[in-house]
């Protein structure tokens, strides 16, 4: 009853007319940049931190929130109509949505995945609504070594399960971690990795780290990947449903948001996971096995709805415990620490205006995005012919101009064009830079837990294993250790056959 409270009073403040126009800029932003192969919800939050600060911090998150709603609606129409996945977790949608465009259901495709959003989203969010001050509450329980063990099992999460290559996935989360470093340890007094260069001893922000590596880096990459002639668009009419294709794509939706928000709602990762086990559900479930590979609507209707399910589950570990699995979510993070909100335990109880204000948006965006995207949906295709150059050139003049709007620090831009390049050369190396993010800025906070509990404990090290809490995120945390050489293993095993066969093919 206290949920419904906060709630009611959260839908007061989300309808007034400047937080519902923030909100459906929100939508129409990340719905946009959700199209734009390349561009995603990250790298948007990454550029529009710094021109935010002037708003609340209502009217700020309630945007922030739109973008990263909107960013999964908008990712279906290039998955769809281009077969080009803006985000990793749109693979499976592009899969069987991509055969029913080139087969003509283009619209059917587009219908499925835009209902199957606004459906799991929906239900997602009033499970978030629900399930986070409960995990919040809890979590005032925890003590140093727990959220010490939570932060681990995030670390360990992004960089050996969900990216191709555990070995990579951990260099690359070692590189965020040492960039976290950077600047006066709060403990000794003494400058950390500085290297001599005094604007440094502040530590690098955490806006030019997320933009230089999501927006420079990857405009750098695709500008060296551009292709020369215009991308194959597949037109589609207006999307729409028959009775056979609600009949075949609302179990899948249930089904979806059913796997994607469990999964999202733990400190384990991102939707990738979600959206294959989905993928695999339906394929096994389905009455028409023969469709599948060549345009079945239940392989577009349940990865989507587990996109858009895992979208507010993530929200649930951030809000809950301040803990991001997702590069969208660790960029939100930092935005809340920019108007000194620290989400965890006491969110709740310190801005309880703030929070519930953003969570009833969150319905109110739900459905500004289906009532914009089923009949704008030909719009937005069109986007898909913007040319590119002009494209990243305008994010590459927006990351130097909000970089240094951040700090007024010339050393930022500096450190910018760095970054830029690091993130060029991940891409170009196959290290993910999720978990170089997430390293950045999670690492300062597990250090600081390190340290807690440490002191608490007289330097007894056994106390980051003493209570029942963190044993059983250390089970987890060997687990999906486990997982990764068991993936390793089979994938090894794999290729030489794949050798082979790619040899008699030729």
């Amino acid at each position: 009853m206290d949920s419904i409270s906060a709630l009611l009073d959260g839908f007061a403040a989300a309808a007034q007319p400047e937080n519902l126009m923030w909100a459906f800029v929100g939508v129409m932003l990340g719905t946009f940049v959700g199209v734009l192969p390349g561009i995603g919800p990250a790298m948007t939050l990454a550029l529009l931190l710094p021109l935010t600060y002037s708003l609340d911090p209502a009217p700020a998150l309630i945007l922030f929130a739109g973008i990263y709603y909107g960013g999964m609606y908008g990712g279906s129409t290039t998955s769809i109509l281009l077969n080009a996945p803006g985000e990793s977790s749109s693979v499976m949608t592009a899969i069987e949505g991509n055969k029913m465009a080139r087969a003509g259901r283009g619209a059917q495709a587009l219908a499925t995945a835009a209902i199957g959003s606004f459906v799991a989203g929906t239900i997602a969010t009033v499970l978030l609504i629900f399930t986070a001050p409960a995990m919040a509450s809890f979590a005032v329980s925890l003590k140093a070594q727990d959220y010490f063990a939570i932060t681990l099992i995030s670390f360990v999460a992004v960089s050996t399960v969900l990216g191709s290559s555990p070995v990579r996935g951990l260099a690359a989360l070692a590189l965020g971690l040492m960039l976290g470093l950077v600047g006066i340890d709060a403990l000794t007094g003494q400058q950390r990795l500085t290297f001599g260069v005094d604007s440094l001893s502040t530590g690098i922000d955490t806006v030019v780290v997320a933009v230089g590596l999501f927006a420079v880096g990857e405009a750098l990459w695709i500008a060296a990947h551009l292709r020369q002639t215009p991308a194959e668009v597949i037109p589609s009419g207006r999307p729409w449903m028959s009775g056979e294709d609600w009949k075949r794509s609302w179990p899948a939706w249930l089904r979806g948001t059913a796997l994607g928000f469990p999964f999202c709602a733990l400190p384990a990762g991102g939707a990738e996971v979600p959206t294959f086990l989905s993928y695999s559900l339906e394929k096994k479930l389905t009455r028409h096995p023969e469709e599948f590979g060549h345009g079945a609507i239940e392989g577009v209707a349940g990865p989507e709805a587990a996109n858009n399910a895992s979208a507010a589950g993530t929200l649930v570990t951030l809000l809950a415990l301040g803990i991001p699995t997702t590069a969208t979510a660790a960029i939100m993070l930092s935005a809340f620490q920019r108007y000194d909100l620290q989400p965890g335990p006491l969110l709740f109880e310190n801005t309880p205006d703030v929070v519930w204000a953003l969570l009833a948006s969150l319905l109110i965006g739900n459905l500004m995005l289906l009532v914009l995207n089923l009949p704008l949906a030909p719009l937005w295709a069109k986007l898909l012919r913007l040319p590119r150059p002009y494209l990243y050139a305008g994010i590459l003049f927006f990351s130097i101009l909000g970089s240094y709007s951040v700090n007024q620090n010339p050393t930022d831009i500096l450190v910018l064009v760095a970054l830029g390049l690091l993130g060029f050369v991940m891409r170009r190396y196959g290290l993910p830079v999720v978990p170089t993010v997430i390293g950045v800025i999670l690492g300062p906070t597990s250090e600081g837990k390190l340290r807690q509990a440490l002191q608490v404990s007289n330097g007894d090290w056994s106390t980051l294993w003493g209570t029942g809490f963190s044993i059983a995120m250390y089970v987890v945390i060997a687990g999906l250790l486990g997982l990764a050489v068991v993936r390793a293993v089979a994938a090894k095993r794999s290729s030489p056959a794949i050798s082979v066969d790619e040899h008699v093919h030729m």
